[in-house]
């Protein structure tokens, strides 16, 4: 008896049951994907990682946009070059990398193929470069 009673409240209220579906997954997929992309560091945790750790600083934006300004000691290659270039960086695979990018986008796709190349402790700034700035930390041209 429950079982008719839920199909037809589903099927009576198709449009609400979508948009519950909808707005629940739109809840979910952040969760998801940082998971996908693994640990993320604010610019506390990543000022704490390069002064204690000395963390690499992996700045997978394009050229240009690296020359207008970046972080401190920040290494760049793009995410396109990364597998090509990945040999690199090869002697940093045991320390810290701090993955960077405008705005955390792309550096979760980095920091995904890094850990599939053997790096131990990959992590993803929360909200790239432009968090960096937004917290007034140093930028070198």
């Amino acid at each position: 008896m429950a079982e008719v009673n839920l199909l037809k409240f589903v099927t009576d209220n198709i449009l609400l049951v979508g948009v519950a579906f909808v707005s629940g997954a739109m809840l979910v997929w952040p969760a998801v994907r940082r998971g996908a992309s693994g640990a993320s560091v604010s610019t506390l945790q990543a000022t704490l990682l390069i002064n204690q750790q000395n963390a690499l600083v992996l700045d997978v934006r394009e050229a240009a946009d690296y020359e207008k300004g970046h972080m401190l000691n920040a290494r760049n290659i793009a995410l396109g070059e990364l597998e090509s270039r990945a040999a690199e960086i090869e002697k940093h695979k045991a320390k810290p990398v701090i993955v960077v990018c405008d705005d955390g986008n792309r550096s979760g796709r980095a920091a995904t193929a890094l850990r599939k190349q053997g790096f131990e402790q990959v992590f993803t700034l929360s909200g790239g470069i432009g968090a960096w700035r937004q917290a007034g930390l140093p930028l070198e041209k």
